[in-house]
């Protein structure tokens, strides 16, 4: 397994889940290899799998194709399952010189309209062709970045219920970030160019000024952080929150009512947000931007709403229909909830991956014999 880094990020959380499913097949064998000390999730440490750290100095380090072919030669692996653009390219190399078979799955969000501009969208162009597959968790990303549809594969993200079994109790996070109202309106994302938390502000003083029973809360870090809290109001101060980066964010969102996630279009597209699925696990009706693989996970109408419009008023009226119908936000909740349980879980994405192994090494694809 290749990555950048564990970083807190979707790609990041779902390689982790990934190799802890995998723990339970005695047939695969894992080894991890990132290109940065950067480690935010700890829980790496717990899995008993080898880590490698193979840094960049400088970023373009032209030594790191070396050190991976000498790593690949050590280990002997039969597949190099690559997670991003950049580490795709490292692993070109290695994977031709040693026969190992490349697996790249660098497809992780559905660029809209980016092209030559794109670094990722042309590494894509580039390690296509070397490439035995190609895999996205959206149909939109492997559409966006043009892979070549006879190798490509798409599955979508899996959550683990498991990480939503002790929560800390929804009173105690209300008091740790000061949340007074009965109502409260989430989102859960790097605060960077990609989300669009301008609006998100926007949209919070539009649904303040005719409701006083709502709080809006901000869960992430980025570099758009101080920006955005200077956007807020003195009188809203204690009613939108930007909490910085967390580790416990599941307890965080089980206090929200409605999910959100705005994406600024124009920088980035989604793919399977992890932030949409984890909504939606927890039971949250979702209300999200169209557009990328969103559609793939939310149910418009059923499980939340879509706003294709990026506009104050399209936003603040979706929220406050649903505070007024209740009863419908609970049944878009537990539909949501529903459906992670039956097309997102982390033993169909494991059980998926696996199979895949399998057709690459020309084993015929059996289900996994859990230890």
């Amino acid at each position: 397994m290749l990555n950048d880094n564990l970083v807190k990020g979707g790609r990041e959380r779902r390689l982790l889940e990934l190799l802890k499913g995998l723990a339970q097949y005695p047939e695969v064998t894992c080894e991890l290899v990132i290109f940065s000390d950067k480690i935010a999730y700890q829980e790496v440490y717990d899995l008993g799998i080898p880590l490698h750290i193979l840094e960049r100095k400088p970023a373009k380090d032209p030594r790191v194709f070396f050190r991976l072919y000498q790593l690949c030669r050590k280990f002997q692996p039969d597949i190099i399952h690559s997670w991003g653009s950049m580490t795709s390219v490292y692993a070109i190399p290695a994977a031709k010189m040693l026969g190992i078979k490349l697996l790249n799955a660098m497809v992780a969000d559905a660029p809209q309209n980016q092209g030559w501009r794109d670094t990722h969208w042309l590494r894509g162009r580039l390690t296509f062709p070397f490439s035995d597959a190609v895999l996205g968790n959206s149909r939109a990303g492997l559409q966006a970045y043009g892979a070549p549809r006879f190798k490509s594969h798409c599955f979508h993200n899996g959550f683990d219920f498991k990480r939503i079994a002790r929560l800390k109790p929804a009173t105690e996070v209300r008091t740790q970030f000061g949340i007074e109202t009965p109502l409260v309106v989430g989102m859960v994302g790097a605060v960077e160019d990609r989300k669009d938390y301008t609006l998100f502000v926007e949209v919070a003083k539009a649904v303040l000024q005719v409701r006083d029973d709502v709080s809006f809360v901000a869960v992430g870090d980025g570099k758009n952080l101080a920006a955005c809290r200077a956007r807020i109001p003195a009188a809203y101060q204690n009613r939108i929150i930007f909490t910085g980066n967390q580790n416990e964010v599941e307890s965080i969102i089980n206090t929200f009512d409605i999910g959100v996630l705005m994406t600024n279009q124009s920088a980035h597209g989604e793919g399977i947000s992890n932030a949409i699925m984890e909504y939606m696990a927890l039971g949250k009706p979702v209300v999200a931007t169209w557009g990328g693989g969103t559609p793939e996970i939310v149910t418009e109408g059923e499980t939340g709403y879509l706003i294709r419009e990026a506009t104050t008023t399209a936003w603040a009226d979706k929220l406050i229909y649903l505070f007024d119908h209740p009863a419908l936000a609970a049944r878009m909740g537990a539909a949501g909830r529903l459906r992670i349980q039956h097309f997102f879980n982390l033993e169909q994405m494991t059980s998926s991956y696996f199979q895949l192994y399998q057709r690459l090494l020309g084993i015929t694809p059996k289900h996994p014999q859990i230890s």
